[in-house]
């Protein structure tokens, strides 16, 4: 009986069960040679893309704006953590979490000045006011020698699986509450009908900014995660270029879908490690990828849809019901 019962909790919780168990294979694998160094890297570098394209899955997706300037929040993040762990305190494993903490607190902050700014404004000017920060902070950082100008500054090693794959669970399971509570219906409601929100009683521009906020802070959190694990930054990787890629991984997996981030973050990650013996040309075809979706997959392949295992039992329960009417 005890089997039974053990495999009907299994089959009746299991997400749980596969988030102890990825946990435990994230730290089997750090201590133990399972995996080698390049393939730990790969999955780092999808925990980390995770992170940041449901973050900005938040704004472009579930808001309906369109920011361009994601790659901004996430240098402020990987600069803020690496002159936390560098600079102030010595670079140990206990002074990782705060370092973290500390990169998504500024771009919170300076997220919520833009925000400030951005919102007084509607349509696509949201897009030229991102793309302009993100050009000011590459040149802030460029031209700031206490953090080594253009040519950078050397982190420690101190991001692990473990530690990503704590940070996606928790950045995950942080929106996915946000989204399914009365602030993110505010959100979707921006998103369908702006004005109709509005007449609704829904305070939009105080939504807005509490969206970009999260999305900001979330985007500083995968950059202190990225610059402990290249160990060396400099602003040419937080450049447009960035802020395209995770625009397609955004658009490619699907806009407002939790589970969208997981698959487009994955394949995008993939698939840019089997186009590096192009060259150049990888420069070409990721773009051109963002281009071809908005013009025949504009919503990508989860767009607006969304796994069980995400969606609420209120929400569940809502979906059963629609079935069964015929």
């Amino acid at each position: 009986m005890k089997p039974f019962l053990a495999a009907a909790a299994i089959a009746r919780w299991p997400l749980p069960v596969l988030i102890a168990a990825g946990f435990a294979f994230t730290v089997a694998a750090q201590y133990l040679p399972i995996l080698n160094g390049y393939t730990q890297f790969v999955l780092i570098t999808v925990g980390i893309n995770i992170i940041l394209c449901a973050s900005l899955n938040l704004v472009n997706g579930y808001m309906g704006e369109f920011s361009v300037g994601h790659a901004g929040f996430m240098s402020l993040g990987a600069y803020s953590a690496a002159i936390f762990t560098t600079k102030w305190l010595p670079a140990t494993p206990a002074a990782f979490l705060p370092a973290v903490l500390f990169g998504g607190a500024v771009a919170a902050v300076i997220g919520f000045f833009l925000a400030l700014l951005s919102f007084k404004t509607r349509g696509d000017y949201l897009a030229i006011i991102t793309l302009a920060f993100l050009m000011i902070v590459k040149s802030t950082w460029e031209n700031l020698p206490y953090v080594g100008g253009p040519r950078g500054i050397t982190t420690a090693p101190l991001t692990t699986l473990p530690w990503v794959f704590a940070a996606v669970v928790a950045t995950i399971w942080i929106i996915r509450n946000l989204v399914y509570s009365k602030f993110g219906r505010a959100v979707i409601a921006i998103r369908e009908d702006e004005i109709a929100a509005n007449a609704m009683g829904v305070r939009v521009r105080e939504a807005k900014i509490l969206a970009f906020v999260v999305s900001s802070f979330f985007g500083g959190v995968a950059g202190a995660l990225s610059a402990h694990a290249t160990f060396f930054i400099n602003p040419g990787q937080f450049d447009i270029l960035k802020s395209t890629e995770i625009l397609v991984m955004v658009y490619l997996g699907g806009i407002g879908s939790l589970a969208g981030s997981i698959l487009g973050a994955t394949i995008f990650t993939f698939l840019s490690q089997a186009l590096q013996p192009l060259g150049y040309w990888r420069l070409v075809i990721l773009p051109l990828i963002l281009v071809l979706l908005m013009l025949f997959r504009p919503r990508g392949i989860m767009g607006l849809r969304e796994l069980p295992w995400f969606l609420p039992r209120r929400e569940l329960l809502i979906k059963r019901e629609l079935y069964k009417k015929p």
